[in-house]
């Protein structure tokens, strides 16, 4: 099979047609042989009776039903679980995404031998409220997973090789971040094409202000268990050592200076009157609590039924 779409959706019941009756006309024009996979996440509004329908007319559209609202990550990772295409196509159900995009995508996969296409929506028709922080948290993705050429992360129209999909999990809200769990994959030709960005023309956005929350607390998650997911100790450890030793030379420090006071008949307080101790023995405690935490974490690790799960590309 050529080309696997991915179409998670919430109460899109409108846009359902139009939208597969699209990617359909799209697919037999270019001759792909292809399956849409809408993955109904607990809508309440009948999209699911309307997946229904569309599967009886067409056979290559196939629906997942949530029994209950999990997010977008969640759709997103069974659908890619379910799919069958050697490029794996994903869209939002809105129709703010066009499906004549789908053609340049698979060709950019298949013939520039590139792992994962991101759409770019350069031209966008979202209110200020809503463009100019996701401006600021593309900044921030590009700075911290290193993938520069990317202007937006969190686009829907993604294109994929079949290997990438099958390789990542994706959990929480990780969907804003696909490209960098594909990069800490080893998948790391990564590209960009600028899509066209329509308004909505059906129901209303489910875009919130807690996204922004939750975007920049997954993006520090993901920096850290890309990075330090297998060697946990090299982080805590690290920090641990550096605020226990930071203590200690502070602790000597203080202990120095009266002795040296009192051998020259000097003036001088008691240890604990003095500020910089109470610095000293929080820093050691903390250092002490930050290492500990580290050997936890890496006997952890080391338990773990994924602590040798490598990604392998070939075997000859």
């Amino acid at each position: 099979m050529d080309i696997s779409v991915v179409v998670p959706l919430y109460d899109e019941i409108e846009s359902l047609p139009e939208l597969t009756s699209w990617i359909s006309r799209v697919m037999d024009e270019h001759r792909f042989t292809y399956e849409v996979i809408l993955i109904d996440d607990g809508s309440k509004d009948g999209s699911w009776e309307m997946i229904r329908k569309l599967h009886q007319h067409n056979p290559f559209i196939k629906g997942i039903k949530f029994r209950r609202n999990y997010g977008k990550s969640a759709a997103l990772n069974t659908g890619f679980e379910a799919a069958n295409g050697n490029v794996i196509i994903t869209m939002d159900a809105d129709l703010q995404d066009s499906p004549d995009e789908i053609p340049e995508l698979y060709r950019r996969i298949i013939e520039e031998n590139y792992d994962l296409i991101s759409g770019w929506k350069a031209k966008r028709y979202d209110p200020l409220s809503k463009t100019i922080p996701t401006k600021l948290f593309n900044a921030a993705t590009r700075k911290m997973s290193g993938i520069n050429n990317l202007h937006d992360f969190n686009c829907g129209l993604k294109a994929y090789r079949k290997a990438v999909v099958k390789n990542i999990e994706v959990y929480g809200e990780m969907h804003r971040y696909i490209p960098v769990l594909a990069k800490w994959a080893g998948f790391t030709k990564i590209g960009e094409q600028v899509v066209e960005h329509r308004a909505r023309k059906y129901g209303k956005t489910k875009f919130g202000m807690s996204r922004f929350v939750n975007g920049f607390l997954d993006l520090l998650s993901i920096f850290f268990v890309g990075k330090f997911g297998k060697r946990p100790m090299h982080f805590f450890g690290m920090m641990g050592t550096l605020s226990f030793f930071t203590g200690i030379v502070i602790a000597i420090w203080i202990i120095s200076e009266k002795l040296y006071l009192i051998a020259h008949n000097e003036k001088y307080r008691d240890v604990t009157a003095n500020p910089l101790f109470y610095i000293a023995l929080v820093a050691i405690i903390v250092g002490s609590q930050l290492f500990l935490t580290g050997f936890v974490a890496e006997l952890v690790s080391r338990n773990s039924s994924e602590r040798n799960n490598y990604q392998v590309e070939e075997i000859i």
